[in-house]
């Protein structure tokens, strides 16, 4: 009898077991392509292994955006990951699912529309070119205008509060319009309405109210701006626009808050955006802008290509994106419909109740959230002069939970806040979970010497030193009340943490 004897390669047997092959003892490369492939599995095991040092997603209570969905959905995205958006003619089924998200959301937010009548809107990667399309829509709204007037037209400006998420500062840079913020103050900490209104002028193209401030989750006041805004077009006949920016709470407020006024049913209201892959239950990324009317989104803006098929109407920013978003987002609207909406809100605000009531009763922080906006809870500690939030926020990760400490945008800069998103799959379970590591980890700071004292120490004597002995004892006993050590650790702990407002869209 004859044994044949077949001998596999090393790149045969490493599919068998990856850590016995020479795949493992080989850094990854980080800079160049590699010469030679490997195989499937062992690529998977290697990267899937690097993955792990990420943190968890369901435990990132610093992020709004969706980090669970139904196993059906996630089937439906997978079965559509291979299909490229803008290929309409190609993916008509798409496409419509897309034109029938957009109704839904327009009718939502009461827009001035028929019961069949075909909505203005668009989806997007997310929030950030929502409010790029939106703000392109503005400007080139006035600049018609004032180019019929005879007026000048390279001066626009949009009128903000300080508490904008970043994408405001990117539109403003990126397609020079001058962004006008009104001002923070302690204790108040979104937009004044009336502050906002007396910054209009002739070039400005829209006042953008927050529906869900990231810094505290709270709603801005769109209704007294419009009035407000409203008595000074009269006045003016500037009829200055305004946009609601609804990332967050655009998902919230029709289902909690149905009696408040802050979308189409307001005539100045002209376009709104609200992001899918927050409250809207959807992976990221994925966003939607609707306007009011189809006269409020200028004809030359929209883009007529014609070599994929047919004729398709664009209005994006970019050109290529994956579809599995939309159909995802279709799927949650006619799955949970108005109802599943209403009750995951529901228990997303009360387990925010939850959390706001237990760190309150630790009697170590103000809660600064409010009971109507977004279900989160944003708290500052009330004495800051030995430990901060940044030390609570970094001893929490050791618990495997991501809690983002930041300070307050102008003029609240000595104001430092944590802030706890809570999400659908935030459960009861875990507020109480997230409760007892809270109270380990004040225990714990409790008992470490202050990580400033010695900073604040030193600070006080290099002032002493160019000084007067009189000054000296004054700033001494200044520097002893709570609240300028606390203005000066909020200042020492600025220069060691980035300054841009936190959120994501």
């Amino acid at each position: 009898m004859v044994i044949t004897t077949t001998t596999r390669s090393d790149s045969e047997a490493s599919v068998h077991c990856t850590f016995a092959s020479r795949y493992v003892r080989t850094a990854l490369p980080k800079f160049k392509m590699p010469e030679n492939s490997i195989p499937k599995e062992a690529a998977y095991q290697i990267i899937n292994d690097e993955l792990m040092l990420d943190g968890n997603p369901r435990l990132n209570l610093a992020s709004f955006v969706t980090t669970w969905m139904e196993p059906e959905c996630d089937k439906l995205m997978m079965d559509s990951v291979n299909k490229n958006y803008v290929d309409m003619d190609e993916y008509p089924v798409t496409t419509e699912l897309q034109n029938r998200c957009v109704n839904m959301i327009a009718h939502l937010f009461n827009a001035p529309i028929g019961e069949d009548a075909t909505a203005v809107g668009v989806g997007t990667v997310g929030s950030s070119e929502a409010i790029m399309l939106a703000g392109l829509a503005f400007k080139r709204k006035w600049q018609n205008k004032r180019k019929a007037e005879g007026k000048p037209f390279d001066k626009p400006n949009i009128v903000t509060g300080a508490n904008v998420q970043v994408c405001w500062e990117k539109f403003a840079r990126y397609f020079e319009v001058e962004l006008k913020e009104v001002k923070l103050s302690k204790g108040y900490y979104v937009m004044d309405p009336k502050k906002a209104v007396e910054m209009v002028d002739e070039n400005t193209i829209c006042v953008a109210a927050i529906l869900g401030s990231t810094l505290t989750g709270e709603f801005e006041d769109v209704k007294l701006l419009n009035d407000l805004l409203t008595k000074k077009s009269k006045e003016t006949g500037w009829d200055t626009p305004i946009h609601v920016d609804a990332a967050s709470g655009g998902f919230i407020a029709p289902f909690l808050y149905p009696e408040l006024v802050w979308d189409f049913r307001l005539p100045l209201v002209k376009s709104i955006n609200v992001s899918g892959h927050k409250y809207g239950l959807v992976y990221p990324g994925v966003g939607w802008v609707v306007w009011r009317s189809k006269e409020d989104l200028p004809e030359e803006l929209i883009f007529h290509i014609n070599y994929l098929g047919a004729d398709q109407p664009t209005f994006t920013l970019n050109f290529s994106k994956g579809s599995s978003q939309i159909i995802a987002q279709y799927y949650q609207f006619i799955r949970l419909g108005f109802e599943g909406y209403r009750d995951i809100m529901r228990n997303c605000m009360e387990n925010a109740k939850v959390l706001s009531k237990g760190l309150e009763e630790m009697g170590r922080f103000e809660i600064l959230s409010k009971d109507i906006g977004v279900p989160l809870v944003a708290v500052s500690l009330n004495d800051s002069s030995k430990h901060t939030v940044f030390e609570i926020s970094e001893s929490m990760k050791r618990f495997g939970w991501i809690i983002p400490a930041y300070t307050m945008p102008a003029d609240a800069e000595d104001v430092t806040v944590l802030r706890v998103v809570i999400r659908e799959d935030f459960s009861r379970s875990l507020a109480e979970r997230l409760l007892s590591d809270f109270e380990k980890v004040l225990k714990e700071i409790d008992e470490l010497p202050s990580r400033l004292s010695n900073k604040v120490a030193h600070v006080i004597a290099t002032v002493e030193e160019l000084k007067g002995r009189e000054e000296r004892e004054n700033l001494v006993k200044k520097q002893k009340t709570v609240k300028e050590t606390q203005e000066h650790v909020a200042r020492y702990w600025r220069r060691l943490v980035d300054r841009k407002t936190s959120g994501v869209c």
